[in-house]
């Protein structure tokens, strides 16, 4: 009797547990979906709200606004602001462990700084601040527009990995990101506090594009058609441009949400010539790091170099020297002088600015690939120096510090460089480096033999060259800089790979070689690709804008449409005679130019299953 009383309660305890358990599994799993969703809904919330808040901060700072709307304006930044402070809320509260490991200072730093921006709208502005000098910082609008635009363009970036994460094709990434930033830019220079004078739509898609591919074409003057913030907008395109969309979204989003998906590393990885997964963030710092150092190091340099007879105040200096700087070092070939690098004041006086300019030019032309080896061996330099333990020089191994590629660019680049130079010094001598003393003559020779690799400036007027000197300048331009460079052109790698090859046909040799190792077949063939079809590419350029514009000369249609394909940004004076149908042709040269004619057909050609290997071989007639 008690057993069979004991028995029963202890089944209904424990049908009493299992009803209970079953509630709480119910409870838990209901609770998980809710907060998932959330999240999800929050996320998306996030993301649309940092595109508003970046469109209303252009509405903002781009138009004059009456003082009504500007109060109107500064109560919906409150709107994004909520968003984020859900966001940031849920993101702490909510994240793994794992997560938590994996956040970085620069998230940290965001977050307290949207944090404290809330200040303002919880606790107004008080009679009596405990820290004055603070008052004036976080109840500040410059404080709260550069904390919302900050978190816009972290969250941003963060939902972009996201999408890189999903196997999308690259090509369409790489030139998606460009199209959306050029039309982004397109819009934003024709705000009437970019510009002095409005411009045409189709003048500033041009320009955008010029600026993102990093060409330097302009049908305007920038000098006189921009204000300083148009010149701050055409210089974040260019420096968007130069390092890629790729670099600059990788760079913020790993260093605000963590290690991103490994199809996203893989693609960093390809896109900044890191060896190895593990050295991607240090590679991916020294390049964004030696970037910024070289561009603040040119800046100053070239600030020591403006004459004092251009007239201009310190401000207008900075500016000058900021962005003449990051142009040179980009390759872009922009310039805010009236006249640019041929203004007389410069052409007259010390000849340091161009010496300065020559090398900015030449580090972005070197090619970040050249970067990272170089970096390479100054490790292994020092770590020669510094560690007992390397003796590597006394058991006889030898280590091949420079790699293939290293040695070729930077013998090619320094050969065409020095022939170049040489060159343009014997045939302008009494053209137009007439009446020049020697010494201006030489930096001027090695200036303007430089600068058609793709930089675009131009200190002599290219159309006063003599006609052999013109050939000289396209062939330049046709070669461009070193490969994932901030060049342009068919690059210096796929030209000595050409030669190479042509070298080795000469003598017989079943494959090209160089500095005691084989060139691979498949490098061969993309090169000679490139070759062929950058010469289709400029053939049909060519025939569009000659059947668009025939009052034009045939060598000015043919000098731009090369300028233009191969991101140089030299002209012969027709930009601004172009009709907008020119302007836009030309556009799509500079874009194709940028992303690369043959990764682009790559990317979106259709990729089916290689069936020639089954095909017997048979020999065709080649003479």
């Amino acid at each position: 009797m008690i057993r069979s009383f004991f028995y029963k309660s202890r089944c209904a305890v424990d049908r009493c547990i299992s009803d209970w358990e079953k509630r709480r599994i119910r409870f838990v799993s209901h609770f998980t979906r809710f907060i998932s969703v959330l999240r999800i809904a929050v996320g998306i919330a996030a993301v649309l709200a940092s595109l508003f808040c970046l469109i209303e901060l252009t509405l903002y700072l781009g138009f004059d606004r009456k003082p009504e709307d500007d109060i109107a304006l500064k109560h919906l930044f409150r709107i994004p602001q909520g968003i984020f402070l859900c966001d940031l809320t849920l993101g702490i509260f909510l994240k793994s462990r794992r997560g938590s490991r994996n956040g970085h200072i620069l998230k940290w730093i965001v977050g307290t700084a949207l944090v404290l921006s809330a200040l303002s709208w919880i606790y107004p502005r008080p009679d009596a601040p405990w820290l004055p000098f603070l008052k004036n910082i976080l109840y500040s609008d410059a404080y709260l527009f550069a904390v919302l635009a900050t978190y816009s363009i972290l969250k941003l970036c963060q939902s972009t990995m996201r999408l890189i994460g999903r196997r999308t094709n690259p090509a369409l990434i790489l030139s998606g990101s460009f199209i959306i930033f050029i039309l982004i830019g397109s819009f934003l220079l024709m705000l009437p506090k970019c510009t002095h004078t409005q411009i045409s739509y189709y003048d500033s898609l041009f320009i955008a594009t010029s600026a993102v591919s990093i060409t330097g074409l302009t049908p305007v003057d920038v000098a006189t058609a921009f204000t300083p913030l148009g010149l701050l907008v055409l210089s974040i395109l260019v420096q968007i441009g130069g390092l890629g969309v790729i670099t600059f979204t990788s760079f913020f989003a790993i260093f605000f949400s963590g290690t991103p998906s490994i199809y996203s590393q893989l693609l960093i990885k390809d896109v900044i010539y890191s060896k190895t997964i593990n050295n991607l963030i240090p590679t991916l710092l020294y390049i964004l790091t030696f970037t910024l150092t070289v561009e603040l190091i040119g800046a100053v340099a070239v600030y020591f170099t403006i004459p004092a007879s251009l007239g201009l105040t310190v401000t207008d200096k900075i500016i000058f020297a900021g962005f003449h700087s990051l142009c040179s070092f980009c390759n872009a070939g922009f310039s805010c002088l009236p006249g640019g690098m041929s203004n007389p004041a410069l052409l007259n006086g010390s000849q340091s600015i161009y010496v300065v300019t020559s090398a900015l030019i030449f580090a972005g032309a070197i090619g970040f690939p050249i970067l990272v080896n170089f970096k390479e061996i100054f490790a292994v330099w020092l770590n020669r120096i510094f560690s007992s333990k390397n003796k590597r020089r006394s058991s006889g191994v030898r280590i091949h510090l420079y790699d293939l590629n290293t040695k070729l660019v930077l013998i090619t680049t320094l050969t065409i460089l020095a022939v170049a130079s040489v060159t343009f010094f014997i045939l302008e001598y009494n053209n137009t480096l007439a009446g020049m003393d020697t010494g201006k003559k030489i930096t001027q020779s090695v200036f303007n033999s430089l600068t058609p690799r793709s930089a675009g400036f131009a200190s002599v007027n290219p159309a006063a060259f003599l006609p052999v000197t013109m050939l000289l300048v396209v062939i330049q331009m046709w070669i461009g800089g070193a490969s994932q460079s901030l060049a342009g052109g068919i690059k210096v790698n796929s030209f000595a790979a050409i030669i190479l090859n042509l070298r080795g046909i000469i003598r017989g040799n079943t494959s090209a070689s160089a500095f005691g190792r084989r060139i691979s077949v498949g490098s061969v063939r993309r090169a000679n690709a490139v070759l062929a079809a950058s010469i289709i590419a400029f053939i049909i350029y060519s025939a569009c804008i000659l059947l668009l514009e025939p009052h034009i000369p045939v060598k000015s249609v043919v000098f731009e449409v090369i300028s233009a394909l191969f991101t140089v940004g030299t002209s012969l004076g027709i930009t601004d005679q172009l009709c907008p149908a020119s302007k836009i042709i030309l556009s799509t040269a500079m874009f194709a130019g940028r992303v690369g004619i043959l990764s682009l057909l790559i990317g979106f050609g259709a990729h089916t299953r290689d069936k020639s290997v089954h095909y017997p071989t048979e020999n065709i007639i080649i003479s």
